[in-house]
């Protein structure tokens, strides 16, 4: 089978109740898409799960393994340069606790493929709040963090912490993707910021995001506390930062 264009990087830590289905939900899409889990060492035997169905999808689904937790950025990062190297079109974030539905990898594609734009996003706050089965403080605090983001930046996105994705190629081979500094919900924001000060054209798509259903999350209070102040430190870098630019 021919390589796909797109390649789906998903990072993985506990994720065994999880991990198939999503991997056979990407699958199953009627528009081709690879998956590459990073998978950090989980003790649950989530990297068991992945092997046994690479011998199923050899030419489609590919893993690297960590020696543990070493930061959600830091696993995106390892994916981005992995997939650059495989000279994928279309590099995709996405978790695999199907907070972020499959269905919509297609509709992330077409904006950059068909629309023209450099990076899409599965926004839940571009159509109002799209978000089910969060308890409301967890609503309002991410809300408002994307709210506070815009105010500190400038950034004109409604869904700054936004974790489902979609970057053409050359968006990631245009950031210095080594001096990313933030590797846990700052990442987000920070990838986001670097790629419209480079001068890359950014569409949201209205998404619903579900909280998962099986598993644990692995957010926390002080993930949210490193990217209150990491904003105010991307901003105030950003006055003497000089940002490689967008070919024309």
């Amino acid at each position: 089978m021919a390589q796909s264009d797109s390649i789906v990087i998903i990072p993985t830590y506990n994720e065994k109740e999880n991990i198939e289905s999503i991997i056979r939900a990407v699958f199953n899409l009627e528009k081709s898409f690879d998956i590459l889990i990073i998978e950090d060492n989980s003790p649950d035997g989530t990297a068991d799960i992945v092997k046994r169905l690479q011998t199923e999808f050899p030419d489609r689904l590919f893993m690297i393994e960590r020696k543990g937790k070493l930061g959600l950025g830091t696993a995106y990062i390892t994916g981005f340069k992995w997939s650059i190297e495989q000279k994928y079109d279309y590099i995709f974030e996405m978790d695999a606790d199907f907070s972020h539905n499959p269905n919509d990898l297609p509709r992330l594609y077409e904006k950059c493929s068909n629309d023209g734009y450099d990076l899409s996003i599965g926004s839940r706050y571009v159509s109002g709040v799209n978000v089910v089965n969060w308890p409301m403080g967890r609503v309002l605090m991410s809300y408002f963090a994307s709210k506070y983001v815009r105010i500190i930046t400038g950034l004109k996105i409604h869904d700054t912490t936004a974790g489902f994705k979609c970057y053409r190629r050359e968006v990631l081979e245009t950031i210095d993707l080594d001096k990313i500094r933030f590797k846990g919900y700052a990442f987000q924001i920070e990838m986001k910021f670097t790629t419209y000060k480079c001068g890359f054209k950014i569409a949201e798509v209205p998404v619903i995001f579900v909280n998962r259903e099986l598993g644990v999350s692995k957010m926390n209070s002080s993930i949210f506390g490193e990217a209150v102040l990491g904003v105010i430190q991307l901003k105030l870098d950003s006055l003497l930062k000089k940002y490689p630019q967008k070919k024309r």
